[in-house]
């Protein structure tokens, strides 16, 4: 089964860059097709695997940081290929 994630990460720190970008770098090193936006990356890729990565790259990314938190969105399909029909 595939599944889209959407994930926006907030370090509720100063000098929040760094751990935002490292984490976006870990996705992107995965092999799975990440796709990013101002706001967002998402993930897209089977379920298992996406959560692996997700649950790996998280607990990362929050040993680095003080306070964070993570918004997760999932899709219970493959939507890498969505474009708008308007």
């Amino acid at each position: 089964m595939n599944i889209s994630v959407e994930l926006t990460l907030s370090p509720l720190q100063d000098n929040f860059e760094t751990p935002i970008i490292d984490f976006i770098k870990a996705l992107r090193a995965s092999g799975l097709r990440v796709m990013e936006n101002p706001l967002s990356t998402q993930v897209y890729g089977p379920f298992d695997v996406v959560m692996d990565l997700v649950q790996t790259e998280l607990k990362e990314v929050f040993e680095a940081v003080d306070q964070g938190l993570l918004f997760m969105k999932i899709v219970k399909s493959d939507r890498s290929q969505y474009e708008p029909h308007f």
